[in-house]
């Protein structure tokens, strides 16, 4: 398991509070999006089709840590939009550092090299660039040739610096189990990033290319066979044991919305940071005021092919601390570094 001991210790701590409070519900992570303007215009992405005026509005430092605080989760993941836009980023990135929030910070890398000396290595932060795949693949993926580059000399330069670096790679019906290990590959061992994030892409319904995202099966299949030969005990891979498990079909279990809350410029977005079927003010009117029952595969047609890291990596590290047995797995992988 690739996330860092100190770090899996305080989410264990963490759990363990919220099991001895009796809580049923809370957060492992927020999904944090101080704006919505990108510098980029993804094909599958369902995030930045809002109107001009929204697009230019920019969330204030003290709102978005105090959405963090109120919610009490350990880590928050910034996304957007393109976060390095936000003029404010670093400060919101110091501020909640400086309150021991694991902080990861998405971005299509595009600014990063120009932006990087607003941010001070630590332990507590690092950049998520995304990347879908090699060069050709990955400059498809985001419309605009020399993406690829720039976030690899981004990526090469950050490590130079000291400071940590993950990736987020998206998979589509166009990916084969060789496009997905040879960027895994790419990744892992020439670049030689911290941890990696993998998930299939999620149907957005405003994505301008609906029709290359992965059925349920498409998933099980693309994953068993890249996870095959070695590959998945050898990549640094940012996930549960038992949510890998969950991608290559050798587990299944229902998403957990709630514990990857999305807070935008609108609020608290209900159910979760895919879909959007309202927005309220506060952290504990979205836990307490959202039917739950009523998403998932098998309810709502949206989530029928979902299988997406935000909604069911909580449902695997949650089985995971209610398992002594998988417990152990996680504990010994996290130190082996191995799965």
């Amino acid at each position: 398991m690739a996330m860092p001991l100190r770090q899996t210790i305080k989410v264990a701590t963490y759990l363990i509070e919220q099991k001895l409070r009796k809580r049923d519900k809370f957060p492992l992570i927020v999904e944090l999006e101080p704006l919505f303007a990108c510098n980029l215009a993804c094909e599958g992405c369902g995030k930045i089709q809002h109107p001009a005026g929204v697009l230019k509005q920019r969330m204030p430092v003290a709102q978005a840590v105090g959405a963090v605080l109120e919610s009490g989760a350990p880590m928050v993941s910034i996304a957007g939009g393109e976060p390095l836009m936000h003029p404010q980023i670093d400060e919101i990135v110091r501020q909640l550092v400086a309150r021991k929030k694991y902080v990861f910070l998405c971005t299509n890398a595009m600014l990063l090299r120009k932006k990087m000396e607003k941010f001070t290595p630590s332990p507590f932060f690092a950049f998520a660039v995304h990347i879908d795949g090699l060069r050709e693949r990955h400059d498809e993926s985001v419309a605009k040739e020399g993406v690829f580059d720039e976030a690899v000399a981004a990526i090469k330069e950050a490590k130079r610096r000291g400071f940590r670096v993950t990736t987020n790679s998206t998979f589509f019906n166009t990916d084969t189990p060789q496009t997905v290990i040879e960027v895994l590959n790419y990744l892992n061992d020439d670049l030689k990033v911290d941890e990696m994030m993998i998930s299939p892409a999620y149907a957005y319904e405003k994505a301008p290319d609906q029709e290359h995202f992965l059925g349920v099966e498409q998933t099980r299949e693309l994953f068993k066979k890249s996870f095959a030969g070695g590959n998945r005990a050898r990549w640094r891979l940012n996930h549960s044991p038992l949510f890998l498990d969950f991608l290559e079909g050798k587990a299944d279990f229902p998403c957990t919305a709630w514990a990857i809350p999305n807070y935008s410029l609108f609020g608290w977005q209900r159910p979760c940071y895919l879909m959007s079927d309202g927005y309220v003010p506060t952290y504990r009117e979205l836990i307490e005021e959202t039917d739950w029952d009523k998403y998932g595969r098998g309810k709502d047609p949206r989530c029928a092919n979902c299988m997406a890291h935000c909604g069911y990596e909580p449902t695997a590290v949650l089985a995971t601390m209610g398992s002594l047995k998988e417990s152990l797995r996680a504990a010994r992988e996290t130190v082996s570094g191995s799965r």
